[in-house]
């Protein structure tokens, strides 16, 4: 088969994992945020090389099938607020308190809308209409407004209709020049307004920042003479081509090939319950999976908004292998500031003066400075040292090895605060550990949170990446009835299955050869969802007074997905160490632990901690009285002997 290439853009990193149908060649190269192509094509020559022995992407781009890209680029626009301005014409000044009211503490509608409204009345006769949209477009232009979003009547969009041909008339194209007008119903047939509208004005937000990075991506795949388009992966967990790919979806998509990964793991080894934790850069990101089920919010919500698509239940919390460890108020804190990847920790060189978990681990032993990232990177301890000494040794008046010690409890206490609440029985619970900084933390913080067995991937460092080989391309569905009975269904149905027929066939695939999934979705009046059940052609909906009803179409186009070893019996056989490596264990005390590399283990390898387990791109700690085990996949299971 051809190849299939999975690409994870984090905030310091980024991983690129290539599946041939039956083995994963995996690499990773730093994050470039000037220009997020160069960190694309810089990972995916380095797999071309890892493959074929020598860089050669040509080669490799021609062996592949498709590109599934799952960026930060928009979570991460919206949290700094970097994104055009926007201007809102509505015709209810009421909603602007109420999104001002919902906007969180943030103040997302300030950050994004403030002032730029313009409240205008729909159904007023042709001529005063077009007479007071010139005007207030005109003012929400001179304001700042960079695109203006239209959010008037319901959900229908027959009042928006009539805006847009009346502005359609009065701005032409090549008068309004580049501030484009958008229309909620076009995004979105949710009757909750406050939901369309925050949908709609996140979305405008986050689409030129996608849009210009991803087109020109898609511009030098082609100078390679690359046939299939670049697959842009979204949080419901399918992908789907650029021009089909709406912003808003590709926010947090990261963490939810991180969930498709996990839940293929907890197939693979018949776990009632894994708690994701994914430690990257900048945020520890985590999800549940439960009896192999992804936990999904019908609708989703963005830093406290609420949002009109499903949305994967993912938590963040600002603590990752860069997040800046310091003194505050006599205490040591843990983020959510981060230093990126650039400069990144100190002892990447590259300028930083703040100490990380990366310095601490560099200084406590648990890392060595020439195997960083499998070698390609070299660490300075001189540098942590020095940014460990200023901003938290002297200011605590304590050793640096006092500061070490105490700096490692605070992340694992913050990391196991960070998954706390989503633990609901700790004796049934597995924690997957990954991301860069997942496998050192994981025993310490599992141990605070009362969790007794760690499972880590052994493509732990790219595992989001991994993840993403387990989405299909895909497309979904929403539109309201106009009224409960069978004949208005049908209407529903038809119109439906008329866009995603048009759609797939741009996706490259016929309807007939798709997988369809219908369900009838009841919600009261402010947007509460009451049921949602699978929906046959000629159904007549049961809605209940006073309520919703809509259609809702997944239409799936699979692709080949990898079969991961399950957790088979095993003979234990003692573990080989590659030789030692000096650890303080204590601000007093320095043990010689064994040193584990991971894929040089034979399947049932076993050993008692402490010990450092070396894996691809990664590194694992495993504490004193943690046993260390490795499962007929290759995987690092790791159990806490004391709570057996």
């Amino acid at each position: 088969m051809q190849r299939l290439i999975n690409i994870d853009n984090g905030g310091t990193l980024t991983d690129i994992c290539v599946w041939d149908g039956q083995d994963f060649t995996y690499t990773k190269t730093l994050t470039t945020p000037f220009d997020l192509s160069k960190c694309l094509f810089d990972g995916i020559t380095k797999a071309s090389e890892a493959i074929h022995g020598v860089a050669d992407i040509e080669a490799l781009l021609h062996s592949t099938r498709h590109i599934r890209y799952s960026t930060t680029q928009g979570t991460n626009a919206l949290v700094e607020r970097k994104g055009p301005r926007i201007g809102l014409i509505t015709d209810d000044p009421a909603v602007v308190g109420e999104l001002r009211s919902t906007g969180g503490e943030a103040g997302l509608f300030d950050d994004l809308v403030g002032t730029r409204v313009a409240v205008i009345d729909p159904r007023a006769d042709e001529e005063s209409l077009g007479f007071d949209l010139v005007q207030r477009v005109n003012k929400l232009t001179t304001d700042g407004a960079a695109r203006i979003v239209v959010a008037v009547g319901d959900a229908g969009g027959q009042d928006e209709r009539r805006l847009r041909g009346i502005l359609l008339r009065k701005f032409p194209r090549h008068l309004l020049g580049s501030v484009p007008i958008l229309y909620s119903w076009e995004l979105t047939a949710d009757r909750v307004r406050a939901r369309r509208i925050w949908s709609a004005v996140i979305n405008a937000f986050l689409h030129p920042t996608m849009e210009r990075f991803l087109y020109h991506a898609e511009d030098r795949l082609r100078s390679h003479r690359v046939r299939n388009p670049l697959l842009i992966y979204r949080n419901d967990g399918a992908s789907s081509r650029v021009a089909k790919s709406v912003a808003l979806k590709t926010y947090s998509s990261g963490p939810r090939g991180g969930l498709e990964g996990t839940r293929a793991l907890a197939r693979a080894y018949g776990l009632k319950h894994v708690l994701m934790i994914d430690v990257g850069g900048t945020t520890t990101d985590v999800g549940s999976v439960k009896d192999s089920r992804i936990e999904v919010d019908r609708r989703g919500s963005i830093e406290g908004v609420p949002i009109s698509f499903p949305m994967s239940n993912v938590h963040s919390t600002g603590v990752g292998g860069s997040s800046v460890i310091t003194v505050r108020d006599g205490g040591i804190t843990v983020g959510p500031e981060s230093v990126g990847a650039a400069p990144g920790p100190a002892c990447f060189g590259f300028g930083g003066k703040s100490a990380t978990i990366t310095d601490v681990n560099l200084l406590l032993g648990v890392l060595d400075p020439t195997t960083y990232l499998d070698g390609g990177f070299s660490l300075d301890a001189e540098r942590s040292k020095a940014a460990v000494t200023a901003t938290v040794a002297e200011p605590l008046g304590i050793t640096l090895e006092e500061a070490l010690v105490r700096m490692e409890a605070a992340y694992f206490a913050t990391m196991a605060d960070a998954f706390a609440d989503a633990i609901e029985d700790a004796s049934q619970t597995t924690i997957a550990a990954f991301g860069g900084a997942g496998p050192m933390s994981a025993c310490g913080a599992a141990r605070l949170g009362g969790v007794k067995t760690v499972l880590v991937p052994k493509l732990a460092a790219v595992f989001s990446a991994f993840g993403i080989s387990f989405s299909d391309i895909g497309q979904s569905y929403e539109a309201g009835l106009p009224e409960p009975s069978a004949a208005a269904a049908a209407v529903v149905h038809d119109s439906l299955l008329e866009r995603a027929e048009r759609d797939m066939f741009q996706e490259g695939h016929e309807l007939v050869s798709c997988v369809q999934e219908w369900s009838m979705v009841v919600e009261e009046q402010d947007g509460t969802l009451v049921s949602e059940v699978p929906y046959a052609y000629g159904d007549v909906p049961e809605v209940g007074p006073g309520r919703h009803g809509s259609l809702r179409l997944t239409v799936t186009a699979a692709l080949p997905h990898a079969d991961l070893a399950g957790n088979e019996a095993l003979a234990p056989v003692p573990a080989v160490a590659s030789g030692t490596r000096r650890v303080r264990a204590s601000a007093d005390r320095v043990e010689d632990v064994p040193v584990y590399s991971l894929v040089e283990q034979q399947p049932g390898a076993t050993a008692a901690g402490p010990a450092i387990v070396e894996g691809p791109f990664f590194t694992a700690r495993v504490l004193e009285d943690w046993q260390l085990h490795v499962t007929a996949g290759g995987d690092l299971m790791l159990t806490d002997t004391r709570r057996l």
